[in-house]
């Protein structure tokens, strides 16, 4: 889509690269017409941002993990502050909706949880992305797979990220940026080759393996549409976070048209 391998029917992207947790906040701000959310913050964003059907993040087996030094367990969790990937984040979303009680959480950006975690800075950490692949490089043990959690509590998919757009670019526009992004994902899953270096630019993690399960774990079918299962995931994690009190109730439809 950002290299004109498909049709984008003149449309024309200026490509902005931030760890999720910064893109949450410049959304807040209304700095990106389109933006790839934390599910967590499209609740607090519903105002203002519309969701599409193509680009999420959104599967099983998939979540975030807890992970700690091996002579932890999870007893001590609600007794030690515990490094987050962002407090807007669908992972300190879904801890708090595990634990049922106020923790000490402290924001980090993603890929410094392992290092902090490993050096002792602090006892606990939840980690997103590459993490789930490479944290026993860092001597770790992962306590509780947030995802499988969720899925067992549920039956349903965990909704991670997604993309969403200002609605006041209105529905039309809206309609068109998702269908190429849909289009963008299909072509990069027939043709994987032609995002490679870009993909390898771009990744906190080089090494071409993990990579490559980052990709497998995190893009299907629910990442070219939304499916029926895959908005019911969503809603009742939204749900869940208007129960706890995260988020308020939307206001506006959740999808952008």
């Amino acid at each position: 889509m950002t290299h004109g391998l498909i049709d984008t029917r003149d449309l024309d992207f200026t490509v902005v690269h931030n760890d999720v947790e910064k893109l949450n906040r410049m959304a807040k701000e209304r700095v990106l017409d389109i933006s790839k959310l934390s599910f967590a913050a499209l609740g607090r964003l519903n105002p203002d941002y519309g969701l599409l059907r193509s680009g999420s993040a959104l599967g099983w087996g998939c979540g975030p993990l807890i992970v700690a030094r091996p002579e932890c367990d999870l007893t001590g969790i609600d007794a030690h502050p515990v490094a987050i990937p962002g407090r807007w984040t669908t992972a300190n979303l879904l801890l708090h909706l595990y634990s049922q009680k106020p923790l000490n959480v402290v924001p980090k950006v993603f890929d410094e949880i392992m290092p902090s975690v490993a050096s002792g800075e602090f006892t606990y950490g939840v980690i997103i992305h590459e993490g789930r692949f490479t944290y026993g490089k860092y001597g770790l043990n992962a306590l509780l797979d947030l995802g499988n959690w969720w899925e067992s509590e549920t039956g349903l998919p965990i909704p991670l990220g997604c993309i969403a757009i200002r609605r006041a670019l209105g529905p039309n526009l809206a309609q068109r940026v998702d269908t190429a992004i849909a289009q963008s994902v299909a072509h990069a899953l027939d043709h994987p080759a032609d995002s490679r270096a870009y993909v390898q630019q771009h990744a906190r993690e080089m090494d071409a393996a993990v990579i490559d399960q980052h990709i497998d774990l995190y893009v299907n079918k629910q990442t070219g549409n939304l499916d029926a299962g895959g908005e019911a995931a969503v809603r009742r994690l939204l749900d869940k976070a208007c129960d706890l009190k995260v988020i308020p109730r939307l206001e506006q439809p959740l999808f952008a048209y």
